[in-house]
């Protein structure tokens, strides 16, 4: 016969095994490191969708910031630029990654939260028209604008700077 203690091990095993995923699924995503794509995988997808990048240096190392990389960049952060690409209808061009020469922080550029879009009217008149103004950022004083997502799209001087903590729009 089991001892107690071995029957209850056996029992929250069991448990854990029917539960499936369901433990997991109670643990909240902000605490899960985000997936992340190598850059030649982050630039199919954005090829496929449709989605152009240029970079002043020609090149794609993610060390050199006149490069535009997409190394380490967030599954998420490409989900949210072909989403927006599709809701907006507007060409999209990428000007910047996760390459070095960006802000640092949690919710950086080099941690793949975070793309540089070539403003158009297209993509101006859509942004500024259907996401909610939310005052000027600290720093830069930049408008920014919050997509129902909780993406924030900021305007700089010479492009768009997304933060997409989560895939769509």
């Amino acid at each position: 016969m089991r001892s107690r203690t071995a029957r209850s091990a056996a029992l929250v095993a069991s448990a854990a095994l029917l539960a499936g995923g369901m433990l997991a699924a109670t643990v909240p995503a902000a605490t899960a490191a985000p997936a992340k794509y190598s850059h030649a995988a982050a630039a199919q997808q954005l090829k496929r969708a449709g989605i152009n990048w240029t970079s002043s240096g020609g090149c794609s190392n993610r060390n050199n910031p006149k490069c535009t990389s997409f190394e380490q960049i967030n599954k998420s952060t490409v989900a949210g630029v072909i989403d927006f690409k599709k809701a907006s209808k507007c060409a999209v061009t990428i000007t910047g990654g996760t390459e070095k020469g960006h802000a640092s922080g949690t919710y950086s550029h080099w941690n793949g939260y975070k793309v540089d879009i070539r403003p158009t009217s297209c993509v101006n008149s859509y942004i500024t028209r259907t996401f909610r103004y939310v005052g000027k950022r600290k720093g830069d004083n930049a408008k920014q604008y919050k997509a129902p997502s909780g993406n924030i799209y900021a305007r700089e001087g010479s492009h768009w700077d997304i933060t997409y903590y989560r895939g769509s729009r």
